[in-house]
């Protein structure tokens, strides 16, 4: 089965921490295994990322921008693989809450094109979460790993589905 790492701020009022945890709800209903990591708490490591199909990615937007734990683990990413290592190009998704303005949709989405192959739309959220937003959030995470089940098929030359 897929593992799935689910990274995201959320911070004052916790709408992305409720976005992210429908998200892995969703990824669990697939019997894939998925591990949710607060950038609040701490920096993902190298060695997690690594082992992780595929990542989903969440942030508030702080005047007009991403969280800046979230563009530290950009950095992050951007320095590893200027080491060597290969990290570009695992599949993942983006969910974003927002008070009312939502600009930073658009910086968020710029930076994970730069490393990542987005399955699916951003799932945007204004303050205060709802229902909507949490399905499209636990639907975002089925999404994803049918895409990491498919990729692995490919790969393994049973079928070529896309």
């Amino acid at each position: 089965m897929p593992k799935v790492i689910v990274i995201y701020h959320s911070q004052q009022f916790g709408d992305t921490k409720t976005l992210a945890e429908a998200l892995a709800e969703g990824v669990r209903e697939t019997g894939a295994e998925v591990e949710i990591i607060s950038t609040n708490e701490r920096r993902i490591t190298l060695d997690e990322f690594l082992a992780a199909d595929g990542v989903a990615l969440g942030t508030p937007d702080y005047f007009s921008y991403i969280a800046g734990t979230i563009k530290t683990f950009f950095d992050d990413i951007y320095l590893w693989d200027k080491s060597g290592e290969s990290v570009k190009g695992k599949p993942a998704v983006l969910f974003f809450s927002h008070g009312g303005g939502g600009r930073g949709r658009e910086p968020f989405e710029y930076l994970a094109g730069k490393f990542f192959e987005q399955v699916g739309e951003t799932v945007e959220s204004r303050r205060p979460t709802g229902d909507e937003a949490k399905e499209q959030c636990r639907t975002l995470g089925k999404e994803l790993v049918k895409r990491l089940k498919e990729t692995a098929e490919d790969h393994n030359g049973k079928s070529s589905k896309r």
